[in-house]
């Protein structure tokens, strides 16, 4: 009796692990839902069936600018995902960077555009923070992402000097995101 249960407990797992659709809106060190880092630029139609391309061509290849791929879903027009190949005008071209337009999008403990510093830091284990003109670039290799926050986020001495080294002890950790992406190298 015991032997003869067990195949078809085998049968039943084995068809019900591969009924499992990826989750559209999940993010990991190497996909974004349905994509992935080796998914090429002539397969994006494929990717998002259900959703809608545009492309902002530079109109040139010599002009040094990458062609911007947004994502909108279909049904309610809604942005979702901006694209950044590895090479303009390339079909076969990876993409490069991923900037999440929509909070649905998240990692596996919860982080997505909505959040603020405290659920990177306490989270992540942060890789660097570059102080820029008007933002930080908050850095998480672990999953290939960057977080900009603005500097209007930031205590008043901080806001101006960009050659000042900040430290993730000195972010509020109530600062927005105020982008998040994914990159690829």
């Amino acid at each position: 009796m015991r032997y003869t249960l067990l195949p078809f407990i085998a049968i039943v797992l084995f068809t019900t692990s591969c009924n499992t659709a990826p989750d559209p809106f999940f993010i990991s060190k190497s996909s974004v839902g349905q994509l992935s880092d080796t998914t090429k630029v002539r397969d994006l139609e494929q990717v998002f069936k259900s959703d809608s391309l545009s492309q902002f061509i530079g109109g040139d290849e010599f002009t040094g600018q990458i062609n911007i791929i947004k994502v909108f879903e279909k049904e309610t027009q809604k942005l979702l995902l901006e694209l950044t190949p590895n090479e303009a005008l390339d079909s076969l071209a990876t993409i490069q960077t991923i900037r999440i337009m929509d909070e649905r999008f998240e990692t596996n403990l919860g982080l997505n555009k909505n959040s603020t510093f405290e659920s990177i830091s306490s989270q992540y284990k942060i890789s660097s923070i570059q102080n820029t003109l008007r933002s930080l670039i908050v850095s998480v290799d672990e999953i290939n992402a960057y977080f900009t926050i603005d500097k209007s986020e930031l205590p008043e001495e901080l806001r101006y000097d960009t050659t000042k080294k900040i430290e993730a002890i000195s972010i509020p950790t109530t600062a927005k995101i105020k982008d998040f992406f994914i990159q690829w190298y």
